[in-house]
């Protein structure tokens, strides 16, 4: 076989093993289930309420050790 035949072979191998590994790949995706999609509103999540006492506390002048 010359070479430009090697060359065919080999490129059609790694063809069929991209593919093959592709169609792996996809299987196993698939079987993970329904993906959901995020949540749009954080605060519909519970315990929310909770966490806003948080967001004063960051912007204030002398947060995180800064005398400002």
């Amino acid at each position: 076989m010359d070479r430009s035949k090697w060359v065919a072979v080999v490129t059609g191998a790694i063809a069929i093993i991209l593919s093959i590994a592709y169609l792996l790949i996809v299987q196993f995706l698939d079987l993970r289930g329904e993906m959901l999609p995020a949540p749009q509103d954080l605060s519909r999540l519970p315990g929310a309420e909770s966490r806003l006492w948080l967001a004063p506390t960051l912007k204030s002048p002398g947060a995180f050790g800064t005398n400002v």
